[in-house]
């Protein structure tokens, strides 16, 4: 196997990471889009809209430690820390460009009946471009103020470190600013990106704001770093079984610090933004990127076709397009009228057709038809 095929054989968790958010994003949407208001007091509903718990922080996840692979390159290359932090700000810009673009999009095809508002919903895709462009911002910062002590250990640790804190300041915050210290004194556009609100006067569960969304692409790239040391280099299986490993003690310690009888808060929200919560969903992300890990060496995931790295490898155009045909004037079903076997035949439908469409886009790149070749993945690029 020559170089860039062992690379990218290395890097096919991500892929294989992403695939999975896309098909758990299509069962929750799907669900909540058709199901009628009786299937939709099932317990069956209830699980499978506690896996739509997972897509968001997965793609954010994933963006952080995309971010730091590319960090790591352009670092290499001796770069000031300035233009690395241009370099990846402006990519976080486009991205954030693309999530204003999808709202337009979806403005202009619900037209009449869309409210001017949905214009500037937080939606995910402003969440990662927003998030790229601060996680810019904290290495440019560390890179600038460690440049004079030299050596990449010493910056990788202050990277490393650097990036944990503020996941962790990010999720310590989201509580107050979603209740005692939301910031009322802002426009509602505004305010939205903290606290969620939009212009209903309270937070919205429904809507990915950076407090706390944001944590998950600042631990993510906390990750990144680790994995690109030297010692997870040199032992790549057992770096991520630690990583694994580190998950599960992170969760059992979340649940153990969720039991305390006293509080930090007066007032949460456990399922939006408790940071009990939030370490137990890390842990989790953990534990699944180790697992991904050993499937795409020692299992199938290399072994030809793999759906959920196809998937993964056109996620955003997949994403993109879904939305049209699930809640959009094109959607397949008709919305809030399907029962479950209805609507998971719905779900199987728009599974299949995403898979073709992510196929087709792998398979058209760099032939000269990329209509728009924009549309593929999220992270950022060297």
């Amino acid at each position: 196997m020559s170089p860039p095929e062992a690379a990218k054989a290395r890097l096919a968790y991500i892929d294989w990471m992403r695939g999975l958010a896309c098909l758990l994003m299509f069962q929750t949407h799907c669900y909540d889009s058709w199901l009628s208001p009786q299937a939709r007091q099932s317990r069956f509903f209830m699980y499978s809209q506690l896996g739509g718990t997972f897509p968001a922080p997965l793609f954010l996840f994933l963006a952080g430690i995309s971010f730091a692979l590319v960090t790591e390159k352009l670092w290499h290359k001796n770069l000031p820390a300035a233009q690395i932090g241009r370099t990846t700000i402006l990519r976080g810009g486009e991205i954030f460009c693309y999530g204003l673009l999808f709202r337009l999009q979806e403005y202009v095809v619900s037209w009449g009946w869309a409210p001017k508002s949905d214009l500037l919903r937080v939606d995910v895709l402003n969440t990662i471009g927003l998030s790229m462009m601060l996680l810019g911002v904290v290495c440019w910062i560390v890179l600038a103020l460690s440049a004079r002590a030299g050596g990449l250990p010493i910056n990788r640790a202050a990277l490393i470190l650097a990036a944990a804190g503020t996941a962790l300041l990010i999720s310590l915050l989201s509580p107050p600013l979603w209740t005692t210290w939301r910031p009322t004194w802002l426009p509602w556009p505004i305010e939205s990106y903290v606290d969620g609100v939009h212009n209903l006067g309270v937070p919205q569960a429904g809507l990915f704001p950076v407090f706390p969304w944001t944590a998950f692409a600042f631990a993510g790239l906390a990750v990144g770093f680790i994995l690109q040391s030297q010692w997870a280099r040199a032992l790549e299986s057992r770096a991520f079984f630690a990583m694994g490993l580190a998950g599960s003690v992170l969760i059992e310690f979340a649940r153990w610090l969720d039991r305390q009888p006293r509080q930090l808060y007066a007032v949460q929200d456990y399922w939006h933004t408790s940071p009990s919560f939030f370490l137990i969903r890390v842990g989790m992300l953990l534990v699944i990127m180790a697992a991904s890990y050993g499937w795409c060496r020692w299992g199938f995931g290399q072994w030809g076709f793999s759906p959920l790295i196809l998937l993964g490898q056109a996620s955003l155009l997949v994403y993109w397009v879904h939305i049209e045909f699930v809640y959009g004037r094109v959607s397949i079903l008709p919305k809030h009228r399907m029962g479950i076997g209805g609507a998971s035949a719905g779900l199987l439908v728009i599974s299949l057709a995403m898979l073709a469409l992510a196929y087709i886009r792998t398979k058209t790149k760099g032939r000269g038809v990329e209509l728009m070749p924009w549309l593929h993945r999220v992270p950022a690029r060297a």
